[in-house]
């Protein structure tokens, strides 16, 4: 041992002492960070979970790359063609105007017609 520091045998026995419990993931191979406006994604990762006291921390080495996100696109809302169609016939409306219509209903094809007739 050299003096002033501890070999990896002692410094194990010591944390156990004092609680400290610590795991090797051996099955994570990548960890991925989710940002606001970009992901860090760690490839080829070595995590070691820490537990003390009841709080986990992990330890994460490996080869970091930043991947920017893309824009999302809004997700447009789809109702059953029979659901457009009778909402038009029934209200005597556009298409656009039945899809507004169900959109506001939470896609209720009966609640959409009584809304549109009362316009």
């Amino acid at each position: 041992m050299i003096p002033g520091r501890m070999n990896s045998r002692e410094m194990r026995r010591l944390m156990a002492q004092m609680g400290i419990k610590s795991t090797e993931m051996d099955d994570v191979t990548k960890v991925i960070f989710k940002g606001k406006t970009k992901d860090y994604v760690i490839d080829n990762a070595q995590v070691t979970m820490i537990e003390a006291q009841g709080v986990k921390t992990f330890q994460v080495v490996g080869t970091m790359r930043e991947v920017p996100k893309e824009p999302e696109e809004k997700k447009e809302e789809s109702f059953p063609e029979d659901d457009i169609k009778l909402v038009m016939e029934q209200a005597n409306v556009s298409r656009d105007k039945a899809i507004e219509a169900l959109k506001a209903s939470g896609g209720e094809p009966a609640q959409a017609i009584m809304n549109l007739m009362q316009k």
